[in-house]
């Protein structure tokens, strides 16, 4: 950034056009019933909407952009997985069985022993039953482009063309709209890992199966000279797929290992190009059993990234700023604090914006605060919202900056 800008960026995903929605709804599955057939009609219309997309975060202030998700395929305009089910389209050794994480039967953990429930056993869902079944309540979990696999044999990354497709439409689309860098967004392990596993002796080796594949796709984006953010709300939302609820030191152990796992997928990346996003679940629910920031905020800074990309604007979590009161941000690292929220149609005012940049700013320094999202508006928000709310913390960047690094009033 320059010495009088707060850079602006967001988490990741953004609202997908109709046409592309359309074309992904379109296509057909190869023989394993879950990989989607590319087409050269498709890719054609992928690389003009991202350009496109590209020169609108530009046109709204953002100063740092993605491709916005739009290769991760979505075929229905609500769509809480994109993020995590495009893994399946470029790995090997997976197929479809019984098995579905969403919805397979309760697993009960117990001290020294956790283990994930199904999503549909998480305490917040049970908690909240009648409002997570009701379809009036307003949460809503949209439906997944594609089935969730299970691994029944070594996996391995086939996913080298679509991600080339990727860098090179992000490329043309930083080019015409003539910026210096970008980012694109990759699974981390951990998350990856909640898919079934008929393979692998223990839960470990698959995580760690996952960090070689994964891997893969986080070296080719960093060598294209691109910044690599890695999606891992597992690291909070376990804590919420843990029934009964785990003592915090259980916990902790239980997501160290995951944490390992992805350091050992980003040996040798240069800090400098990777960014870490945790979220607690973008799903439009209460959050009542969210673990606190304070418990994991150590480990994530843990992870080798220089950026660290969080939930700062919901209602569930604004109030943890105040962390940054006693946790001493380490040299060279920036944090990513989300200042509007995917959680809510409520687009926030300009002022709301910059007050909360300047909240972190005050605690870590101007330097090291690139303004963000919480999660990613694609798939969460109507359009129309989800770029107004860009608009909004583009302005709000700018009178942050104004008073931060000129001392003008607005």
């Amino acid at each position: 950034m320059t010495f009088d800008q707060i850079s602006t960026t967001h988490a990741g995903s953004l609202p997908r056009t109709p046409e592309l929605i359309s074309a992904n709804a379109a296509r057909t599955f190869a023989d394993d019933g879950f990989t989607l057939e590319r087409t050269p009609e498709f890719e054609l219309l992928l690389t003009d909407a991202v350009i496109d997309l590209v020169q609108r975060q530009k046109s709204l202030g953002i100063t740092i952009p993605g491709d916005g998700e739009y290769g991760k395929a979505m075929s229905s305009p609500v769509d809480y997985g994109a993020w995590w089910t495009y893994s399946f389209q470029r790995t090997a050794g997976l197929e479809l069985t019984d098995f579905n994480p969403i919805t397979t039967g309760p697993v009960r953990s117990e001290a020294g022993n956790i283990r994930l429930t199904s999503f549909a056993d998480r305490r917040d869902w049970t908690r909240f039953a009648a409002a997570y079944s009701d379809p009036e309540s307003g949460i809503q979990l949209g439906r997944n482009a594609t089935a969730f696999p299970t691994a029944t044999g070594p996996i391995t990354y086939t996913g080298h063309d679509a991600l080339a497709t990727d860098i090179a439409n992000l490329k043309a689309g930083l080019a015409a709209a003539d910026l210096p860098t970008g980012f694109i967004t990759a699974l981390s392990p951990g998350s990856a890992s909640r898919i079934g596993n008929d393979y692998y002796k223990s839960e470990e080796d698959f995580i760690y199966a996952w960090a070689d594949v994964l891997r893969e796709e986080y070296k080719a984006i960093t060598d294209a000279g691109l910044t690599v953010q890695i999606d891992d709300p597992s690291i909070a939302e376990n804590w919420d797929q843990i029934n009964p609820e785990p003592s915090v030191e259980d916990y902790r152990r239980f997501t160290q290992i995951r944490i390992d796992a992805l350091n050992h997928a980003l040996r040798g990346i240069p800090q400098e190009q990777v960014r870490f996003h945790v979220c607690w679940g973008s799903w439009h629910g209460p959050h009542t059993t969210d673990i606190e920031f304070a418990n994991i905020v150590d480990l994530v800074l843990g992870i080798n990234a220089g950026f660290y990309a969080f939930e700062a604007g919901n209602a569930r979590h604004e109030h943890e700023w105040t962390i940054w009161r006693d946790v001493a941000l380490p040299e060279g690292k920036v944090l990513v604090p989300g200042v509007v929220s995917h959680a809510t149609n409520v687009v926030e005012h300009p002022e709301l914006v910059a007050q909360r940049i300047e909240r972190f700013a005050g605690l870590v320094g101007s330097g090291n605060v690139i303004a963000g999202t919480d999660c990613g508006l694609g798939g969460r928000l109507h359009p129309d919202i989800a770029f107004a709310k860009l608009e909004s913390l583009g302005r709000g960047a700018e009178i942050a900056a104004s008073r931060l690094f000129t001392g003008s009033r607005h």
